[in-house]
């Protein structure tokens, strides 16, 4: 894309069969009119749920900074990952660190970046997890 854009949401989320077990990530990128500009899904291999939803929102940052460097609102059905990385919660796990270090490197590349935390029942993370079944399932 040769032009930025002033605004991207960026819905992303991920999880594993069983926890820890095999595990996918997806997200979908929106312009703020709500034309997609991008979608992707892959599985992760081994992995829990809480370093998928981190692994998702990190594979999604790097697709965004293809559309903008501008503002990104981030809207992920994990409240935990949500309250990390805006400070509410600290994180105890080293993995998770070092994923947290990572989300906090790629905000960078954007002048604004903000969360949001949406219910499993709004249809756009509705979406974005059946990416993340059709990737488990291998398709």
């Amino acid at each position: 894309m040769s032009k930025f854009i002033d605004c991207v949401k960026l819905y992303s989320d991920g999880g594993c069969k069983r926890n820890p077990g095999p595990g996918a990530i997806a997200f979908i990128i929106y312009d703020c009119s709500g034309i997609i500009l991008e979608s992707h899904y892959e599985c992760v291999g081994e992995t829990t749920n809480n370093r998928a939803e981190y692994l998702a929102l990190i594979k999604g940052l790097d697709y965004t900074a293809k559309h903008t460097r501008r503002s990104v609102i981030c809207f992920l059905y994990s409240d935990l990952v949500i309250k990390q990385v805006t400070g509410v919660f600290r994180l105890k796990n080293r993995e998770l660190r070092r994923l947290f270090q990572e989300v906090k490197n790629k905000e960078r590349s954007f002048n604004d970046v903000k969360y949001q935390h949406l219910k499993r029942t709004n249809p756009l993370i509705q979406k974005v997890d059946r990416l993340v079944k059709l990737a488990l399932e291998g398709r």
